[in-house]
């Protein structure tokens, strides 16, 4: 009993804000403030990485780096680096959805002015000790930003067009239509660089560097400043007894520093592009699969170098966050390989993956991180077997246990560990509101009856009371559930794109006093 907890899952791009997107300013401790009243020990966030242009923290330039919009101006302004006129200037009205391309036109000027002041004053004691710990991705990653805003440039001129033909000379012979060698080009992917700088020959590297070194530097910055912000924020969730559960996607993107860095872990052919890439086959989510597009791993490389790429991943993740909670957790025992130009995930096959062999040298050189394993999906005995094997806690999903009968697995009374995490729902499925009103009517009669309650309305807090009265260790509810959100404010749909990673609190007046009473009452009564 003493080792059981609950917490909410809420990122901080959802937080109240001033700038069109949650960030670590004063928002951000209040939430915890709010937690710890409710009785909560767990945050849960998504990855803090730079997202991609519809704001997925899933399709990331890199896995190690932060993303830069959730650095808050208000706290560069306590610091000196910027004034009181520059955020009057540049505030973004309230609003119930981010605004990923209002927040970028605000804050990314913020952050300017901020580096050039950061440039006139001492250089911090810890500055240079934050890049020499970095430094195994920071140069890269800095460097990769670096030029892909130069190439995007010199996109914008009359040379785009020669560029795009030297480009096409490259590629000539490979299956790829011009619109997809387009999409390469004009979103400068570094399989579009110079092909010194893709192939990462050390002259050209040497050169780049130097040409580009006030840019690399303002990178380094922003990175410095996010590691700096976060690491206070986190530092008080401690104080206040909660720990942050914090997500690490089993893939990266392929327009990543991390690819460009790294090629040689990674399934490409010899012009780099993808031979195979991810996603899963047709499931609960979508009857054609799921066809993500990021590229596979060469595990047998990777083995090679005894993992170091991963484990340096995991140790920059076990440092930003108390939890590393690893998504798609199944795909190191095998992984579903699609061939790269595929319309859909229909014809992948399943490969094998490291297995614990990756596990096990992660124990080795870092000793036991604590790790959630994301088991959810196409589950096989050989990947229970692994998990089994890791001893990481997996995860049950409240809003899967009530489409068949009652033997399915997702029901409480079926849970046969307590070395589990239960949730209401994840940032990938509706809010319990939205699903119960969405259900047939043979499954929302079950899930009324199993929770005892006669309305929709009451469904959202009755599955929080099942989640927190389960055996497992740790309860996890989505905040939309907490606040009975409708799908409104849905987190993410899978295999859609446009209207996801949008949802915000505009202010904190419904997480009231009377709503954290209620949630610590039920967290007392279930022992967490």
């Amino acid at each position: 009993m003493a080792n059981r907890k609950s917490g909410i899952l809420l990122h901080p791009s959802s937080l109240p804000s001033a700038f069109g997107v949650g960030d670590f300013g004063q928002a951000a401790y209040t939430f915890l403030d709010r937690l710890a009243e409710a009785k909560q020990t767990l945050w849960q966030i998504l990855p803090l990485v730079p997202t991609d242009a519809g704001g997925s923290p899933y399709s990331s330039a890199s896995a190690f780096a932060g993303n830069p919009l959730l650095i808050s101006p208000e706290l560069l302004l306590e610091e000196g680096l910027l004034s009181e006129a520059d955020l009057q200037n540049a505030s973004v009205p309230p609003a119930a959805r981010v605004d990923y391309e209002k927040a970028a036109a605000v804050k990314l000027p913020l952050l300017e002015k901020a580096f050039q002041a950061f440039q006139q004053k001492d250089t911090p004691a810890d500055y240079a000790a934050f890049q020499a710990e970095n430094a195994y991705w920071l140069d890269d990653y800095a460097l990769y930003t670096a030029l892909k805003q130069h190439f995007l440039s010199v996109r914008a001129t009359e040379e785009a067009t020669e560029g795009f033909d030297l480009f096409c000379e490259e590629c000539a012979g490979l299956s790829l239509s011009e619109e997809k060698l387009h999409e390469y080009y004009d979103n400068v992917s570094w399989v579009s660089f110079p092909r010194g700088l893709k192939r990462r020959n050390a002259l050209s590297l040497k050169k780049w560097r130097r040409q580009l070194a006030p840019a690399i530097e303002k990178e380094i910055f922003l990175q410095y400043i996010f590691q700096k912000q976060w690491q206070a924020v986190k530092a008080y969730a401690n104080e206040k007894g909660i720990s942050v559960i914090g997500d690490a996607p089993i893939f990266v993107s392929y327009d990543s520093a991390d690819v460009w860095a790294h090629q040689k872990l990674f399934r490409l052919d010899s012009k780099g592009f993808p031979t195979c890439v991810t996603g899963v086959p047709p499931d609960y989510f979508s009857e054609t699969g799921q066809l993500w597009g990021n590229p596979l791993y060469n595990w047998e490389y990777i083995a090679r170098d005894k993992f170091r790429w991963w484990v340096e991943r995991i140790k920059a993740a076990s440092y930003t966050y108390d939890v590393v909670r690893i998504d798609h957790f199944r795909g190191f025992e095998s992984y579903y390989c699609i061939p790269y130009g595929a319309k859909n995930a229909k014809k992948g096959k399943w490969r094998k993956g490291p297995d614990m062999r990756l596990f096990k040298e992660v124990r080795k050189q870092l000793g036991d991180v604590k790790i959630i394993a994301e088991d959810l999906g196409f589950l096989t005995k050989h990947v229970v077997k692994m998990l089994n094997a890791s001893g990481y806690p997996g995860m049950k999903v409240l809003e899967f246990g009530f489409d068949s009968d009652n033997t399915n697995g997702y029901l409480p009374h079926n849970f046969k560990t307590t070395n589990s995490i239960c949730y209401t729902g994840t940032h990938d499925n509706e809010t319990i509101l939205g699903w119960i009103k969405s259900c047939d009517e043979k499954t929302r009669s079950y899930c009324k009856d199993y929770l005892g309650v006669t309305k929709d309305e009451f469904v959202p807090w009755a599955m929080v009371r099942l989640c927190w009265s389960s055996v497992c260790d740790t309860a996890i509810a989505q905040m939309q559930d907490i606040l009975c959100l409708d799908d409104k404010a849905r987190m993410n749909t899978p295999s859609t794109v446009g209207a996801n990673w949008k949802w915000r609190l505009e202010s904190f007046d419904k997480l009231d006093d009377t709503l954290a009473e209620r949630l610590a009452k039920i967290t007392a009564v279930y022992g967490r």
